[in-house]
Order: C-alpha cells, then structure tokens, then sequence
C-alpha cells in the first residue's frame, strides 16, 4: 500500500517503560497488547544493569504468548555480558515470539557500573560502543551457523540503536536495522538520517535497508489546549530528557505526518510521559487520525518484525551457493 504521500506507510513504535510496578508483567501486556491494536510495529522496553528486578528481556519473554503481531524490543546491555549469553537470550525471545524479536543494543558507561563487574574504570565510549557492534555482528554470526542444525531457526532479530549520541553513529550505520533519532524539528532528524546512511554505504550496505526513526517524548495529558506555539498548535521542546511534545493527539498525528512529508524519518519511536493515559490517546487518538488518512497500517501483513520494517532477511553468512561438482 502507497500512502498519498508516495513515501510508503509510516512506521510507529512506543515505549511501554513504567515505574509504577516495573515487575508487574501483566502490565506491560496490557500496554504491549494496546499498541498492537493500533498497528505499532514494535514496543520497547528500557533495561540498566541498575534496574531493580526482572531484566527487559525477560518480561517481553512473558509478554510474547500473549500477544500475535507486533514486534517486542528489549534494551541488552553490551558491556560487561558474555556474547554467548546476548546472542541466546535474544535467539530465546525470537523463538517464544515466532519471529517478532528484536534487541535495542546498548552500552554501560558508567563507573559505578565497571566496579559491579570488577572493572576499576569504565572504557571509553567510542570503545564500548566498537564493542557493541563486535557483539552484534557475533550474535548474527551464531545465529547463522545454528540455522542448518536448529529445529528453531532464528530469525535474525531487528536490531535497534539509539543514534542520537555521535559515539553510536558508527555502530548504527554499520549493524543496525533501525536507528532511533532525537530531535525537535524535522531538519536535525533529517541531517542525521543522512550521516547514517553515507556511513552506511561507506560500509557497503543498501542505506535505504535502515530504517531511521524519529525519537520523541509524548504528553498528551491536557490535550490540545496544553499545545504551545510551533507546528500545529505545538511541537517538540527540548528538554534535559530529550524532546518532548505536549499538547493533544490530533495535533500530533499532523506533526507526524508533516516531519514524515519531509523525507527526514521512516516513523516514529513515542514514549509516553504517563504509559496508560497517553498510549491509549496515541492509538485511539493519533494513530486513529493517521490510519484514516492512509498514512499508517490498519492491519498485519506479516507475522515478524522484518515484515513489519519491511526488512528483508540479511543473507545467510553459510549458505551453500551451489556450483559445478
């Protein structure tokens, strides 16, 4: 389906993060089961090596059964785990979810974090997120080589990363298949999209297989009259969290489908200031709105998350070619 913008349908992700009970899985099904029903191609769940009880990965394990299409992303922390351990992990969720895993690759740069594991200091950045990419491109590598041998053969789960900081642009244009964008206006997202998608090529892969999302904090509590001035009524702030949108769903959905006009990102990756009360607004509200104007899905296609992006899945690294004997 060709949207009337000719720029193919939006893709939309969102958050499901909530501090209230954070091990309260049933929860985060009623959140991850909400955005289904409006079409999201994914939800992420955050995760630190300081956060209290079960780790990201595990939750979406649990959410997985309940729920059919739509792709779950945890965040795996890089640093300081085994990439045996990652890339088993991530091959399980793939599995319990048939095909709908994908993993926000991320890295701990914190002190207090190194000593947890021994280590007197953390390394440096630009080191740990080479690291990361090391790790992602392991876990690819052992997820082929199970394929032949493997009654469940992996999928190759999506692999997101926050491109915003520069330190991760070189392992996002290199290893990931979506990269999430901060910015308030449709020109800082745009200006980053393309630095990805040169290093991307540089890197001798096709720019447009990398999916480019714009990142944004949502507040849809005191609806439109809360808008300030700037696009439709109101737009992105930035703020010490990163930017936030306050106003209402319709006004919203137009910001969206104005930065999307613009060529500068592929969707939208929203985390909801109140997960309930503003993700119920963003799919019966804004999502609402975009799917009237054909701007965004009203069903699933497929059944994996790479169908969702409309992803191909990368070559098999050990595939037999064929030739003559």
């Amino acid at each position: 389906m060709t949207p009337p913008n000719g720029r193919g349908l939006l893709h939309l992700a969102a958050a499901v993060d909530q501090t209230a009970a954070p091990d309260d899985v049933s929860v985060h099904v009623e959140l991850t089961r909400l955005a289904e029903s409006g079409g999201f191609d994914f939800v992420t769940l955050g995760d630190t090596f300081a956060r209290p009880g079960f780790d990201a990965l595990a939750v979406l394990a649990r959410v997985a059964p309940a729920t059919t299409r739509i792709g779950l992303v945890p965040t795996v922390t890089t640093t300081h785990t085994e990439p045996s351990r990652i890339q088993a992990a991530v091959a399980t969720l793939d599995w319990v979810s048939r095909g709908r895993a994908g993993w926000c690759i991320d890295v701990s740069t914190t002190e207090g974090e190194a000593r947890l594991f021994g280590r007197r200091h953390a390394a440096p950045v630009d080191a740990l997120w080479h690291e990361a990419g090391q790790v992602a491109d392991a876990a690819a590598r052992l997820w082929d080589s199970a394929d032949g041998a493997h009654p469940h053969p992996v999928h190759h789960p999506v692999r997101v990363v926050d491109a915003t900081d520069r330190h991760a642009r070189a392992t996002a244009a290199r290893y990931a298949d979506v990269a999430l964008v901060q910015g308030t206006n449709p020109a800082q997202v745009g200006a980053i999209r393309a630095e990805l998608q040169a290093a991307a090529l540089a890197h001798g892969r096709d720019p447009d297989e990398l999916r480019v999302l714009a990142a944004l904090t949502v507040d849809l509590g005191d609806g439109e009259r809360a808008a300030e001035p700037g696009h439709g009524g109101g737009g992105p702030r930035q703020t010490a969290q990163g930017p936030l949108y306050r106003g209402g769903p319709v006004d919203l959905a137009e910001l969206i489908a104005a930065w999307h006009e613009t060529g500068a990102a592929d969707g939208f990756h929203l985390t909801p200031a109140e997960p309930r009360r503003d993700l119920e607004r963003l799919v019966n509200g804004t999502a609402a709105l975009l799917q009237h104007r054909g701007l965004l899905r009203t069903f699933y296609p497929g059944s994996t998350l790479r169908e969702h992006l409309g992803l191909d899945r990368p070559a098999h690294r050990y595939a037999v070619t064929g030739g003559t004997s």
